[in-house]
């Protein structure tokens, strides 16, 4: 398993993730296209995230959300700036496509926990910190087993199971499972919410 860990993974997550770059390079242009023109010219969202060991790196998606704001400055709702367009694009998970340039840079890997909000950082307890133990991934256990339909804690046991089990059977099986969920179109949001609910610790 440590062979895979150290070196396997990361030359897997290279070629997997160029291979995938090209397959996908027509769904990819005519989605930045269509959020060029639905989003006022900004097809790409940025925003810092901690990786492996808390590390911070600033991670790509496709922007599903415009930035519109109340009288008083602050952002609205995310159920009130979901586009047309980037509901259909997070639907199918379209969205978390330019990551793939976050895995070749090596901020990310194919398969490991979602990285999160900087905010979140001081809110873990020591359980939930271990899920900074590996790089953080694309796609996860925890995404597989429900996305943002689950709670939480759930999160964060499926992350720090993968965390203790990390290997290539779980990620082959993470892949392909990741790919099911992607046709079924589930769990894409949290009940009552328009993404996930914001963690406020325990």
């Amino acid at each position: 398993m440590e062979l895979y860990r150290n070196y396997l993974k990361r030359i897997l997550d290279v070629v997997i993730s160029l291979l995938t770059l090209c397959i996908i390079s027509p769904v990819f242009l005519i989605a930045t296209v269509l959020l060029f023109f639905s989003n006022s010219g900004k097809p790409f969202f940025f925003q810092t995230r901690p990786g492996k060991n808390e590390r911070l790196f600033r991670i790509v998606k496709f922007k599903t959300m415009n930035d519109k704001r109340s009288i008083s400055g602050e952002l609205l709702p995310d159920a009130d700036r979901l586009t047309p367009v980037g509901k259909l694009i997070r639907k199918f998970s379209i969205d978390e496509l330019p990551q793939f340039i976050n895995v070749i840079k090596g901020d990310m890997s194919l398969v490991g926990p979602r990285p999160l909000l900087i905010e979140y950082l001081d809110l873990y307890d020591p359980f939930q910190k271990r899920r900074h133990e590996v790089h953080p991934g694309i796609t996860g256990w925890a995404q597989v087993n429900g996305r943002n339909a689950i709670s939480w804690q759930q999160k964060f046991e499926y992350d720090i199971y993968y965390v203790d089990h990390l290997g290539f059977t779980l990620d082959i099986k993470i892949l392909f499972l990741t790919f099911v969920k992607i046709l079924q179109a589930k769990g894409i949001s949290a009940e009552g919410f328009a993404t996930m609910e914001k963690f406020t610790g325990n």
